[in-house]
């Protein structure tokens, strides 16, 4: 299934259905708090995802099935596979893009009740390097997770 799934730089125009992706993720997640309404979230992809970051788009028959944003300091800030097309590799596939622009290191932050982003991240190499209590804007523990590849010479 996972080779008629394409990896592309996203353009401006595809950060309303990134959006939507993030937007129907947190309706349907329950201990997800909602802190931002889904036209504000359409409007920040547009505005500042887009403009402040490298955002590849996975996408199968024309359609944005996932997306991951990475910003320039090697941190992945988003990263999330519409739900009918979870389990199908493109997470990886995503995760390996990053990586590819970034082989020395990654590090990114998922929720503590993100069991399943948890394992995701860990079936990739990420190991947790640091907990808080819910020091975001959600009020959420979250973990932050980093990624080494090549060693990194003093």
């Amino acid at each position: 299934m996972t080779n008629s799934i394409g990896i592309r730089r996203a353009e401006r125009t595809d950060m309303a259905a990134c959006a939507g992706i993030l937007n129907r993720w947190i309706d349907a997640t329950a201990w997800m708090p909602r802190v931002h309404e889904h036209a504000d979230v359409e409007r920040y992809y547009a505005e500042t995802v887009f403009a402040e970051r490298t955002v590849f788009l996975a996408e199968e028959d024309g359609e944005i099935a996932g997306f991951l944003s990475l910003s320039d300091d090697r941190h992945v800030t988003a990263l999330y596979i519409d739900e009918r097309h979870r389990g199908a590799g493109i997470g990886a596939r995503l995760i390996d893009t990053a990586k590819a622009m970034s082989p020395d290191e990654l590090s990114l932050w998922t929720f503590e009740n993100n069991r399943d982003a948890q394992r995701f991240y860990e079936h990739q190499g990420f190991k947790a390097v640091r907990r808080t209590d819910g020091d975001n804007e959600e009020q959420l523990p979250d973990i932050l997770y980093r990624w080494r590849g090549r060693e990194v010479r003093a």
